[in-house]
């Protein structure tokens, strides 16, 4: 299984003035924006850390994702959350042709831990040997920062923080999730038991 992320989350999603506030940056310099960058990459650091460790996708993106063999014949439970929408669905063969799968023969079941693509008949269209589907959604709280809960975006901001405090690298011995970060995203992580999905 691989996915593939399409989209990347938009520059103008990035919260950059509350995180300035979040870090008490002094404003109405002239060199105001020269942290930005900076501030830029340990947003979006922080945003890939979270969204690691929980398998929910914080600000809405396209993303694409490549499955060998279903692990049930009747649905497939998808890699993150939430999932708003799967676009398309299509079968590969060994030799790279492609067949679209009528969205008459599935359904979205959306969940915020475990979206499934579930089977409107006996079951999901038939992966030949050699063969793979892809599935192509759109997963995320929203397209703008304001639609993360409350509890997430203030722990990308806090984790960003740790990100830019220690951008040069010297956090050798240390956690890369801080305690207070790790228990504000503790609740959003999907609980795996014995392997399965």
């Amino acid at each position: 299984m691989m996915l593939v992320e399409q989209t990347t989350v938009p520059l103008a999603a990035l919260p950059v003035a509350e995180f300035k506030d979040h870090l008490r940056l002094g404003s109405g310099f002239a060199d105001d924006g020269l942290q930005d960058g900076v501030l830029v990459a340990a947003l979006r650091a922080a945003l890939a850390a979270i969204e690691a460790r929980t398998g929910k996708i914080l600000i809405q993106r396209d993303f694409s994702w490549t499955v060998y063999r279903w692990r049930s014949a009747s649905d497939a439970v998808l890699p993150v959350g939430p999932v708003s929408a799967v676009t398309s669905l299509t079968l590969i063969d060994r030799l790279g042709a492609e067949t679209p799968v009528s969205q008459s023969s599935w359904v979205l079941v959306a969940d915020l831990h475990r979206p499934r693509l579930v089977a409107l008949g006996l079951s999901l269209p038939l992966i030949a040997t050699g063969g793979s589907a892809l599935l192509d959604f759109i997963a995320g709280y929203g397209p703008n920062w304001s639609d993360i809960p409350n509890d997430l975006a203030q722990a990308v901001l806090m984790l960003a923080a740790h990100f830019y405090d220690f951008r040069h690298g010297e956090t050798a011995g240390r956690d890369l999730m801080p305690p207070m970060v790790a228990s504000l995203v503790e609740r959003y992580r999907t609980l795996r038991l014995g392997g399965m999905e």
